[in-house]
């Protein structure tokens, strides 16, 4: 038994943390307050040292790069935190004997950090990260590479279970997976094939994971 788990939005809640550093950040610049609203969406689907440089070149700001992602980095890490039920629902899994992974798109620095300072590292078997293995979901390699990290061959089949239609539920599709989509109170995409299952929340995933081993 095998599962996947994207870790933004899935596992813990990115959106929130990103629309609180994002006031945070403009007030410490003295930024007009349409800057933060503009901030979150410029890194609601990716951050990388390069997307803050061109957030501060926006705002005509002189802070460095390099100075700009250890904001970043600092500011959301410092008040992760995974959503209701995740812990106990993933320490079950393990205890039934599932292998588990995480995927996720972004920077291996700070995804890595998010983790950590989330308490989730110590439950997962592997941690695959995009920055780290030079390709993003949904490239079928990246679910590859999640799968060896695991010390699992995909072609043996597992789950996916993520909040993205695009790279985590298609493209888990698309590698062999079975899929489980995190919806958040959404509505799955019209016209798009839909994942095999569709639950509220991660808990409601490790719940129904966890019945399938019954």
């Amino acid at each position: 038994m095998f599962a996947l788990f994207d870790l933004d939005n899935t596992l813990i809640n990115r959106q929130s943390g990103l629309e609180r550093w994002a006031r945070r950040f403009a007030w410490s610049r003295s930024l007009p307050p349409a800057a933060a609203l503009m901030i979150s969406e410029r890194l609601q689907a990716r951050a990388y040292p390069a997307d803050l440089a061109a957030v501060g070149a926006t705002f005509g700001l002189s802070d460095r790069e390099e100075d700009l992602w250890q904001e970043y980095v600092e500011g959301m890490t410092s008040t992760v935190h995974c959503y209701p039920g995740v812990e106990d629902g993933l320490r079950e899994l393990r205890r039934m004997g599932w292998t588990l992974g995480v995927a996720t798109n972004g920077a291996g620095d700070i995804q890595r950090v998010k983790l950590m300072n989330a308490g989730l590292v110590s439950l997962f078997d592997a941690i695959c990260v995009s920055g780290e293995a030079g390709v993003r979901k949904p490239a079928r390699q990246f679910f590859e590479t999640a799968a060896s990290l695991c010390g699992i061959n995909l072609s043996a089949g597992g789950w996916m279970v993520g909040d993205n239609p695009e790279t985590d539920i298609e493209g888990g599709r698309a590698a062999g997976l079975h899929t489980m989509w995190i919806a958040a109170g959404r509505q799955w995409p019209k016209n798009v094939r839909s994942p095999d299952v569709v639950v509220a929340d991660v808990a409601e995933a490790t719940a129904a994971l966890s019945a399938l081993a019954l």
